[in-house]
């Protein structure tokens, strides 16, 4: 990971921790901050893709507030970062949306029957009320993480879509760690399917999947996009991007704990595919191993396997210029976003432990779990 401080201090982490870069952090905020300030657009944090509220202080100095999906992460918000709340969520439960409404400045049903059941309370807490649509354009990698896949429960399509005259705003997500050039292409359908409603709003919320944070993104379109839609419809513009705020800030650092052989030499660690990296089975993807490569490119070749008791719980294979040891650390590149905000104890597995790393070099261990966290989930 570029200019990564983590081996400095290698030896004081307890494993399996994830450790968050601070200056990791600020860089990724220095970029959507200069975002913000050319495009005229407000970026606030996705907290289902980075809820590390440690770090809300520095966070806060940046973004203009957080996008919640539902109770608890918009209670999260309301005390940890204290800036907008917005709150999206595919269905309110009746025994939670008045509490959502109070703390909410903006509130976005995902169909005209939510909006309809629940309009009265959100205007009466003063919040800014929108709609999900779907734009049926996408640019995700896969159905998993396509909210325009057929027959997607998430936004409301053009031909079911009745404009309510209590709406201020329009939300679209289609992305998934995409391009600007994807953005232009969702805003494209978007415009064709519901331009006709757009001067009726007060604002538009384009949505997270934004990788603006990443080597090669074309930030200057996505300025200039932002610049035109606003010109061209006088609205204010949300991003909500999660990943890009946590991209490449941090690793999930873990220990190998036991070596054996069966057909191949087999390290296994004390953390979980299944339970500390869902999206390795999930998508599925292969995390980056520091120092390691693909097997059989350097000289000893490993099978990197999780503690739990699921067979398939398997991080993949990777080769290493010296013999792994029994205590060793490894380092899982860029295990910030998308990753502890998944967590579980399956198995009754210890969750990795949550550090930062501060700019001026101290290691800060923010959060240890221990079993009452395990069986305070049970009953």
């Amino acid at each position: 990971m570029p200019d990564s401080r983590i081996e400095e201090v290698l030896d004081q982490i307890p494993t399996p921790c994830y450790v968050c870069e601070e200056h990791l952090l600020r860089r990724n905020l220095e970029i959507l901050d200069e975002v913000q300030k050319r495009s005229g657009a407000k970026i606030i944090l996705a907290l289902k893709g980075f809820a590390m509220w440690s770090t809300f202080g520095l966070v806060k100095r940046y973004l203009h507030g957080a996008t919640a999906s539902g109770l608890w992460e918009a209670k999260l918000a309301f005390e940890e970062l204290g800036k907008e709340v917005h709150t999206y969520s595919p269905a309110f439960k009746d025994d939670e949306f008045e509490l959502i409404a109070k703390m909410s400045d903006h509130i976005v049903f995902n169909s005209l029957n939510q909006l309809r059941t629940f309009k009265k309370t959100a205007l009466k807490h003063g919040c800014s009320i929108g709609i999900r649509v779907n734009p049926q354009t996408s640019a995700a990698p896969v159905d998993l993480y396509n909210p325009c896949a057929p027959f997607s429960r998430l936004g409301v399509t053009r031909e079911n879509f009745v404009w309510d005259q209590d709406l201020e705003g329009l939300h679209f997500h289609a992305l998934c760690e995409e391009s600007a050039q994807s953005l232009q292409k969702v805003l494209q359908g978007f415009e064709e399917r519901f331009g006709e409603f757009i001067p009726k709003c007060r604002w538009v919320n384009f949505g997270g999947g934004h990788h603006i944070t990443k080597e090669g993104y074309d930030r200057e379109l996505l300025i200039d996009l932002i610049k035109d839609f606003k010109a061209r419809y006088g609205v204010e513009v949300y991003l909500e991007p999660g990943e890009a705020v946590g991209w490449q800030t941090g690793p999930l650092v873990a220990s190998v704990v036991d070596i054996v052989h069966n057909g191949i030499d087999i390290a296994i660690l004390d953390t979980s595919a299944e339970a500390h990296m869902p999206d390795v089975l999930a998508m599925p993807y292969r995390p980056q191993v520091r120092g390691a490569n693909e097997p059989g490119k350097k000289p000893y070749t490993y099978r990197l396997g999780g503690n739990s008791c699921l067979a398939g719980d398997v991080i993949g294979d990777y080769s290493f210029d010296k013999p792994l040891q029994i205590g060793q650390k490894i380092i899982f590149e860029d295990m910030i976003h998308y990753t502890f905000v998944k967590n579980t104890t399956f198995n009754g597995i210890r969750l990795p432990s949550l550090a930062l790393l501060k700019e001026d070099g101290r290691l800060e261990i923010v959060r240890r779990f221990d079993y009452c966290d395990y069986k305070h989930r049970l009953s």
